[in-house]
């Protein structure tokens, strides 16, 4: 009972935390949770369900048993008179009485029984509302999913802006100095201006790039919060880093995943689109089937000349009914035979639609694994350029300074240093991207 009390505590505390607009620390999962929650996009279509639920209810309440009930008081300003023979009244005959019947007032209260006895529309309409939860439900699915690799992506690019500062700030730490040597070098004459010119170009260039990076990255976190359902300014810290999410995402065995191609979110989407389709189809039809209804009524009526309705000695007539109404369709003029056609037209496009989606994701999935298997080996590769890459920054900067290379040829392995950095860094973004946009098409959360 006590460790309850203290997760609630925890769970209440981090609620609060998300609702003052600070987040605390997320891991990848922790954010890709929160999103599935919170993201705006998912919450309305939790809503979608709750509001198809509700439409259910609606369709089924159709075929339950009606109650109504009014109230109806007439005055007549003037009374309606009719006519009667004269000689009922011992008048002439030929000749016509002006006659008002009943009283000036009267006051009727009704309550009618409805219950749908067979509607084939009602049952048709049952079984659409089914489907069309299912679709709300495929619906939260798929945004589910979409959300998902949209924080893996968004995570991935904040990691990425951070460890490419983080390289880019070293870097220039590393050319300061150097450039502060090759300063001192040429001013004790030992050196050429130009070494020191490439050397600023070069310098210049990283603290540009920098600057152009601490903005991407501030745009990255904007985009991150917008993805997890967050104000756009909430101080987001991440837990998680790229080189430890890349490790963790390189899966071989994704790769060789059975394809349960029936599984997939797009194919039941398809697939429930069919039954819609069908299930018009069977709404035409039933159109040609009559319709049966039972009711019963019950009211009372008082007549009077003033409204003293109210009174106690007021004299109420009561009434009541029993009936059956059937409603049977004759001829439309091939109306429904058109609407029937038609329906069926449409389901005939809704398979071929199926087929082609069914086609499609083999393709998709197909092509995300080529993509995560090639990613995989880019990863691979560019980690070996860039060690590469290191060494012969380090092999050129070592011969600059003993004269051997020119400024240009360190300013070149200089410049393929930092491409190989950055295209590594890519590199790992990539196989976490990758993996995520291959699991989206095998529909794995």
């Amino acid at each position: 009972m006590k460790t309850k009390l203290i997760l609630i505590f925890i769970l209440s505390c981090s609620f609060a935390i998300f609702s003052q607009g600070q987040t605390p620390s997320l891991s990848l999962q922790e954010a890709i949770d929160y999103a599935i929650e919170n993201n705006r996009s998912s919450k309305m279509a939790a809503l979608d369900i709750e509001a198809a639920k509700k439409q259910k209810w609606e369709t089924t309440t159709i075929g339950l048993p009606q109650i109504s009930a009014s109230i109806d008081y007439n005055n007549w300003l003037k009374q309606q008179v009719s006519l009667i023979p004269a000689e009922f009244f011992g008048g002439n005959v030929g000749e016509f009485a002006e006659v008002a019947f009943g009283t000036k007032q009267t006051m009727n209260g009704t309550v009618k029984l409805e219950q749908l006895i067979f509607d084939g529309s009602y049952l048709v309409g049952l079984q659409s509302a089914k489907v069309f939860l299912e679709i709300s439900k495929n619906a939260k699915e798929k945004t589910n999913l979409e959300v998902r690799k949209a924080v893996i992506n968004a995570y991935g690019n904040v990691l990425l802006a951070e460890e490419s500062i983080k390289i880019l700030k070293r870097n220039i730490e590393v050319l300061k100095k150097n450039l502060n040597e090759t300063t001192k070098i040429y001013q004790n004459g030992l050196g050429d201006e130009e070494s020191v010119e490439q050397l600023q170009i070069t310098l210049s260039g990283l603290e540009s790039t920098l600057n152009n990076t601490s903005r991407l990255k501030t745009l990255a976190y904007q985009m991150l919060n917008i993805t997890l359902g967050t104000d756009i300014n909430t101080n987001t810290v991440l837990t998680d880093n790229l080189e430890g999410l890349t490790a963790k995402n390189i899966v071989i065995e994704l790769i060789n995943a059975e394809e349960d191609i029936e599984n997939t979110i797009d194919y039941k989407i398809s697939k429930n689109d069919e039954k819609a389709k069908a299930l018009l189809v069977k709404l035409e039809q039933s159109k040609a089937l009559p319709t049966l209804r039972g009711f019963v009524n019950a009211g009372y009526s008082g007549n009077n000349k003033d409204f003293d309705f109210l009174k106690s000695d007021q004299k109420w007539f009561g009434s009541s009914l029993l009936g059956l109404s059937m409603n049977i369709p004759v001829f439309s003029s091939g109306g429904r035979s058109a609407a029937t056609q038609r329906a069926k037209i449409n389901l005939e496009k809704a398979k071929e639609t199926l087929t082609e989606t069914e086609q499609k994701i083999k393709l998709q999935i197909a092509s995300a694994k080529s993509d995560y298997q090639f990613a995989i080996e880019d990863y691979s590769n560019k980690k070996q350029n860039l060690n590469l890459a290191e060494r012969i920054e380090q092999k050129n900067q070592t011969k600059f300074y003993e004269g051997i290379a020119t400024s240009f040829e360190l300013r070149q392995a200089q410049t393929q240093l930092y491409t190989a950095q950055q295209e590594f860094l890519q590199a790992m973004l990539d196989v976490i991207n990758k993996k995520a946009a291959l699991e989206t098409a095998l529909n794995r959360l």
